[in-house]
Order: structure tokens, then C-alpha cells, then sequence
């Protein structure tokens, strides 16, 4: 970090608390449930809430007149809330599961009651084909398709009743409502459907669902996305999404039309973000084989050894960010010390240059893209698993953001959460920032970036 910056994170170490002070730190990342509607049609189970959101919504002073953008929008968290305040907004989402349930949530322009008696018909359809179907075979996936899934995800009839449901959801095909339908099927497949279990990762729970009310509970999943529609009140406010990469945003975005980001990027770890999706990903047809798999994989960033390629070079972004070699150099000869001899073992300190890589690369792009005087924030978070190596994630970004030509603002403490492996706690942050506008340093190398 340059000199110039220190007076400002000095002064904002001091209100670093101040975003978790309203809640306490076992709350910090909850659901509230005032904050349930349009939010909780679909979204992960990890992700940051719509109160944190609001926080900075209000200290970037953006109004009707302003456009947010989040270019790792996930499920829509700062999309949905900017739309609930009347803030023009723009997502970015390379994953095409989360991005098609973001551009369902933001689209409120359906008749609520049409969709629901349209849902109730394909309902008693499908509540008959199961009725008379005892003699046929069950339904299944193709088995290249069905090898996509987590083992034991989903049990066979559970399976079955969804995919009976699915035919009849594309018989009765309705452009205004089959939309929703698919993500009242994607969330209730997940949660009520499945044999998942979430913790700090995605997993199958030992106890398996033999059976479930599949029906019923997509129904009730489309009840409340047609309870929710009635609430509306907001006139029209633009929100749109895009399934691409944050690291290429030329297809989504105008020059000099963003007043302000905020968006949690994946943190460099070892979870593979395919796999939190992957269930409702296959069964809607987002992806239907292992080629289709990789492609998805090769569209984001590099935060795991999974989505790692022979080509790849954003690590070329930060060759001479000494901070971030050095790290990648401790991981590695910790792993050689450990005797770690596995592929994706050896890949550890290449991801970790990857990520931070594909972040500066991404930060770079988006410069065009600014009005000057734009605020960005960014959630990320501490982390250790690569062998346990630390990696403080915000304090290395604010750093590339700093050579980038940003103003480093402030790091906001969001909360600290216990990591599974170390038991200690790891913070997870809100680096904050602003773009000056352009300069003659932008564009050139500076601190250890490739520009």
C-alpha cells in the first residue's frame, strides 16, 4: 500500500466495526426475515445479506439518478435490494444457474394470480401422471448427465416425481410464467427435494430422503413468488444481468455509466462453486454433459484447483506483487515439506496467483466502465486452505486496486466466522473504494500489477 493512503485507513480502522455493530457477528449474515421477499425465492445459502447491502447503498449516496453494478452477482443480493430502493442496477454473472434465478428475481412485470392458476393446472397434471404411472418406469436421467450429479444427491423417486413435474411444467409451456415455475422447482428441489446438506461446503446428508412431497413443495415455492409479486409498489426500475465474465465486460457495459459496485468476488479457496448449483444446474438443463461442465469452469475466476487450465495466464497480472509470490512460494514448499504429490495438491500456490490474478485483471477492465468519483465495495474474506497458509484476501486486493489507480478508502470488518480446519477465526471484510478517474499512472504497471 502507498503512503498516500495510510491517513485514510487509519481513520476508517477506527469505524471498522461500525457495519457489524447494529447486529451481532452470529447474525451478521443471516436472512432477516423482514427481508424474506423476492430475496429468498432462490439464493445461497452463503451468501451476503440484503441488510449489508442497504449499509452501503445509503454511505454511497446512490438515488434514482445512479446505476450499481455487481460483477459477481451470484443470486442477486445487490440487485434485488438496489431494485427494491429504485436504484437502476447491472449484474454480471458468469455461473448460468445463479444468473438465470437473479434475472427471475428482478423481473416483476408477471400477474401474479395468472401465474399461480397456471401453476395450479400443471400441479393436478402432474398429480395424475404420477397417479397411473405405477407400471412404467420410472424416470431418470441419461447417464452421462445423471454422473454430473453429486452421489446420492437426490434419491430415485424423488427423482422420478421431479422430472414427471418437469415434463408437465414444459407440456403446459407458458412464456409469461415458466420462468418462475423453473425456480420454484430449482429451490425446492434444493432444499426440500434433495438429500443436500450445506455447511462451509456443499455435501449429502447421511440420511436420505427416500421419498418427498415434490409437488406440493414447488407449489408453495410458487405461492410465495406470487405473494411477494402483490407487494410491488416500485414503478419500473431497470435491472438486467448478464451470464459472462467479470473479467470481460464489454458485452454488458457502456463507458463511463457506473456510479457504484458492490459484489462479493468467489474467495481463493478450494470450494468449487460448480458443485453448490450442480443438482438444480442438471435437472433444468443448464448443464447437460462434462464438456458443458468445463466450459462453465474455464468462464470463471480461478479460485480453485478444480477450474484450473494449462493456458490459463492471469497470473501474469501480479508476477511482480511480491506480497502474492511470496505466499504462493510458502504454499509450495509447504506442500513439498508435507510430501503433498496429488494434482491438485501441486496447484495450490499457482491458483492462489490465478485468483488474485484474475481480480487484478478484472479491476483493470473495469476502470473504463466508471464514472469518476464511483464507490465499489468488495466482501471478501480471510483465508487458510491451502495448507493453512493465510491469505489476507482483502488487504491484498485493496493493495492491487491501490496500483490500479483506485483510492483505497477504507477495510470494513463485515464479521468473523471460525474456520473448520485452524478453529480460528477469519475475517471477512468490505474493502472500500474509490475510482478517481483516469490518469496517466492508469494503464501502467505499478505496485506489481499487468495492466
Amino acid at each position: 500500500m502507498i503512503e498516500r493512503d495510510i491517513p485514510n485507513l487509519l481513520h476508517y480502522l477506527v469505524q471498522m466495526n461500525t457495519v457489524s455493530a447494529k447486529k451481532t457477528n452470529s447474525t451478521a449474515n443471516k436472512l432477516s426475515s423482514s427481508d424474506r421477499a423476492f430475496h429468498n425465492w432462490y439464493r445461497f445459502v452463503q451468501s451476503f445479506p440484503p441488510h449489508l447491502v442497504r449499509e452501503y447503498l445509503n454511505r454511497f449516496g446512490l438515488n434514482q439518478n445512479t446505476t450499481i453494478l455487481d460483477p459477481f452477482c451470484g443470486t442477486g443480493t445487490t440487485l434485488v435490494e438496489a431494485k427494491l430502493h429504485g436504484i437502476k442496477n447491472i449484474g454480471i454473472e458468469a455461473n448460468p444457474m445463479p444468473c438465470f434465478a437473479t434475472s427471475v428475481k428482478i423481473d416483476w412485470e408477471i400477474n401474479p394470480k395468472g401465474l399461480l392458476e397456471h401453476s395450479e393446472k400443471i400441479a393436478g397434471a402432474a398429480q395424475n401422471c404420477l397417479q397411473f404411472w405405477s407400471k412404467r418406469k420410472p424416470l431418470s436421467l441419461p447417464e452421462d448427465t445423471f454422473k454430473l450429479l453429486l452421489k446420492d444427491s437426490i434419491s430415485p423417486l424423488p427423482l422420478h416425481k421431479t422430472l414427471v413435474l418437469l415434463e408437465q411444467i414444459h407440456r403446459f409451456r407458458d412464456d409469461r410464467y415458466i420462468r418462475y415455475e423453473s425456480l420454484a422447482l430449482a429451490k425446492s428441489l434444493v432444499f426440500f427435494v434433495s438429500n443436500l446438506h450445506f455447511g462451509p461446503e456443499v455435501g449429502v446428508h447421511p440420511t436420505k430422503k427416500e421419498d418427498a412431497p415434490v409437488i406440493d413443495a414447488w407449489l408453495a415455492e410458487v405461492q410465495t413468488i406470487a405473494e411477494d409479486l402483490r407487494t410491488v409498489t416500485q414503478p419500473h426500475v431497470s435491472a438486467t444481468v448478464y451470464n459472462t465474465d467479470s473479467r470481460n465486460l464489454s458485452v454488458a457495459l457502456q463507458p463511463n455509466s457506473i456510479d457504484a459496485v458492490f459484489t462479493s468476488p468467489p474467495y481463493p479457496n478450494e470450494k468449487d462453486y460448480t458443485r453448490t448449483t450442480r443438482l438444480e444446474s442438471v435437472i433444468l438443463g443448464f448443464i447437460r454433459n462434462k464438456a458443458e461442465l468445463q466450459a462453465l469452469k474455464k468462464g470463471l475466476l480461478r479460485s480453485n484447483t478444480r477450474n484450473v487450465y494449462k493456458g490459463d495466464d492471469d497470473d501474469k497480472w501480479v508476477k511482480e506483487n511480491e506480497d502474492i509470490q511470496s505466499i504462493a512460494s510458502t504454499i509450495e514448499k509447504k506442500r513439498i515439506k508435507l510430501g503433498k504429490t496429488s494434482g491438485f495438491e501441486k496447484l495450490y500456490g499457482r491458483v492462489t496467483k490465478l485468483y488474485f490474478g484474475g481480480m487484478a485483471r478484472h479491476l483493470s477492465e473495469l476502470r473504463q466502465y466508471l464514472k469518476p468519483g464511483a464507490h465499489l465495495g468488495y466482501v471478501v474474506g480471510d483465508q487458510a486452505s491451502y495448507l493453512q497458509v493465510m491469505i489476507r484476501t482483502g488487504q491484498l486486493l485493496a493493495d492491487i486496486a491501490v496500483s490500479q489507480g483506485f483510492e483505497l478508502v477504507g477495510i470494513d470488518l463485515f464479521r468473523t466466522r471460525l474456520a473448520t480446519a485452524t478453529r480460528k477465526h477469519m475475517r471477512e471484510e468490505v474493502v472500500v473504494l474509490r475510482w478517481p478517474g483516469p490518469s496517466k499512472r492508469n494503464g501502467k504497471r505499478n505496485g506489481g500489477t499487468h495492466g
